[in-house]
């Protein structure tokens, strides 16, 4: 009796241990920018793992951010939740959060710097299969993955939710696009013009992107964030976004597939 409650207690211990992990990473770009990652594993999960960024909303490197990181570690991949800002920053006001993406968007070279310094740290780490990769954005850092889908970043798959598709670097080239593409796309989003929508397929036809686009009926921007609802309201005039459940689920559920595909 004593040895099975001391098998029992044994068990016990290992599947609490047995959990996503999390830590904070400082890392640097290559021009001394300082810069504050959140690393997400499960430890019940052996051996190497396909590796996902997750780039932020234009809120910066929030708690939302880090969630998603630790959902797709209790997936099984190796995630990090990158900083496109610096030091880790965020903010809940929209002024200052466009005043942020501002600052990080006027130079594409400045954005694609910061995306390699967290795609080089996501590499670094133990459990990272090197050669599965991708990333995972929202709003702002839907355009930040598609953007680095357009350089032909060595990433085996992108997946866009609410972002921003229109860009100052347009792919031209086919062939030069390496990721597997899903966009998920609210059709109700004020914030993405229809203008910009058919811009973006006729520029992902043209250069010959294995990609996917999904609308969502009724979906607005931020649709995938709890707290969208909230952060569209208060003095200071909110941007026109808005939670939806069902299309945070179906949205997530297609990644899901998405990946069990591409990394295969």
């Amino acid at each position: 009796m004593r040895a099975l409650l001391a098998l029992i207690l044994m068990c016990s211990a290992v599947f609490a241990q047995a959990a996503v992990q999390t830590r904070e990473i400082r890392y640097q770009d290559k021009d001394g920018t300082a810069l504050i990652g959140y690393y997400a594993y499960d430890d019940a999960v052996k051996g190497e793992r396909p590796g996902v960024l997750v780039v932020h909303e234009w809120w910066g490197l929030n708690d939302y951010a880090k969630r998603r990181a630790r959902d797709l570690a209790a997936l099984g991949y190796s995630a990090l939740a990158i900083d496109m800002y610096g030091e880790g920053k965020h903010t809940e006001h929209p002024q200052d959060a466009q005043a942020f993406m501002a600052e990080a968007m006027k130079d594409p070279a400045v954005s694609a710097t910061r995306f390699d310094a967290g795609l080089e740290m996501l590499k670094k780490q133990p459990y990272t299969d090197k050669h599965k990769l991708g990333a995972v954005g929202y709003c702002f850092g839907g355009k930040v993955v598609l953007d680095a889908a357009r350089r032909g970043e060595h990433l085996d798959a992108v997946v866009s939710f609410h972002g921003a598709l229109a860009t100052q670097t347009p792919v031209t080239e086919p062939g030069k696009v390496r990721a597997y593409v899903l966009v998920e796309h609210g059709a109700a989003d004020s914030m993405v013009t229809p203008q910009q929508v058919d811009a973006f397929r006729k520029e992902m036809d043209a250069a010959k992107v294995n990609y996917q686009f999904v609308s969502i009926p009724g979906a607005k921007h931020g649709f995938t964030n709890p707290d969208a609802d909230r952060l569209s309201h208060g003095d200071h005039g909110g941007p026109d976004i808005g939670y939806n459940e069902a299309a945070d689920k179906s949205s997530w559920a297609d990644m899901q597939a998405f990946f069990k595909q591409v990394f295969k």
